[in-house]
């Protein structure tokens, strides 16, 4: 594991603002919780960590390496969906073998 850092960062929708200056270390082994109403950041912020939604400024690291720019497989995050992130259209056995499959594995 590493310690995340988010370094002033910011995420816009257009002229909505979803995530504002956010600054905030996660250590090592810690264990933090993030609570806050409906619509106020939370899943955007772990979407831009995981790297499936792209910052409008500042920067993420993962250890001391700046993953802006990082491929979502090549971060080495996961992510739980609250629904179900499924492929509708692929069998069971797919929708398992998807994340192997994109990284070469049998």
């Amino acid at each position: 594991m590493a310690t995340v850092t988010y370094d002033h960062v910011t995420k816009r929708f257009g002229d909505v603002v979803a995530v504002n200056d956010l600054n905030l270390a996660v250590r090592d082994a810690e264990f933090l919780v993030l609570v806050g109403p409906s619509g106020c950041g939370k899943t955007t912020a772990l979407r831009m960590l995981a790297g499936l939604e792209e910052q409008t400024s500042g920067d993420i690291f993962i250890g001391e390496r700046i993953v802006n720019d990082v491929a979502p497989k090549d971060r080495d995050i996961a992510m739980v969906f609250q629904n179900y992130a499924l492929y509708p259209h692929m069998s069971v056995y797919d929708n398992m073998a998807f994340g192997l499959k994109l990284r070469g594995m049998p």
